[in-house]
């Protein structure tokens, strides 16, 4: 059976540790046949990721701040550098201060509440500036968000506002990158134990509810977010973009 992402070269941004959901849709690209280009947050993480990363089909590893524009170029130089288009580019990057996820919505400051727009959902949009350039052949843009942006999910507060800028963003970008063959979508995925989720509050009852009252009757295996990936960055997904795709076991759809 051919590989769904033989010869492609894809853009992945959010590796912390194997337990990402970036690092799932890594493995699971290089297991389909794609080349990544990875980035970290600081060169002192980047020793660390190629040692995470050894056994995929890494192109490179650079840092990227994506809170400073002058290191977003960079990622852009060093893509073009590459000598080929990128197809695809994975977005999981969030970030919000651990006391703004601990306190009511409505006493976050006007600081904590910047900072989790330009990382969480900003963040998309210049890196999608940055890159639809190198996408000469077209391709996929991917995000990840959580069913937070549109249901209040207790703790996620800011965060849930942040991710529902980062949806809107999603459509929008569909519909200014569409012409030049570039699609756009969000993977809405189910709460799944990565260093992030941990910093919400008392995410460890969200795990301990949705088997209970989710359809499938269990929580999100990453897996299935890295292969609703593949399928967004293949061929197969040609047609889709703008949409948010929910891997949660269908939880979205339950009312209580």
């Amino acid at each position: 059976m051919p590989k769904l992402l033989e010869g492609k070269l894809a853009l992945v941004l959010g590796i912390a540790n194997k337990w990402s959901l970036a690092y799932a849709i890594a493995e699971a690209f290089s297991r389909e046949g794609a080349e990544l280009a990875l980035t970290c947050l600081a060169p002192k993480y980047k020793e660390g990721l190629a040692d995470l990363t050894r056994d995929f089909r890494v192109a490179g590893i650079v840092p990227c701040d994506v809170t400073k524009e002058e290191e977003i170029q960079a990622l852009h130089d060093w893509l073009s550098g590459l000598g080929r288009p990128v197809d695809v580019v994975v977005h999981s990057l969030a970030f919000a201060n651990r006391e703004d996820l601990a306190r009511d919505f409505v006493e976050t400051p006007r600081s904590g509440f910047l900072l989790a727009q330009e990382v969480s959902a900003y963040s998309l949009v210049a890196i999608a500036r940055a890159v639809a350039p190198l996408m000469t052949a077209g391709g996929s843009i991917i995000t990840l968000t959580y069913l937070g942006s549109i249901r209040v999910v207790p703790n996620y507060n800011v965060m849930g506002v942040a991710k529902a800028s980062l949806e809107a963003s999603t459509r929008y970008l569909a519909g200014d990158l569409g012409p030049r063959n570039i699609r756009v979508n969000a993977i809405s995925a189910g709460p799944v134990r990565t260093a992030s989720a941990r910093a919400v509050k008392d995410f460890s009852s969200i795990l301990d509810v949705v088997p209970k009252r989710a359809p499938l009757r269990r929580n999100t295996d990453p897996a299935e977010v890295a292969d609703t990936a593949v399928f967004l960055a293949s061929d197969l997904g040609r047609g889709v973009t703008g949409n948010v795709l929910f891997v949660d076991a269908g939880m979205q759809i339950m009312g209580l």
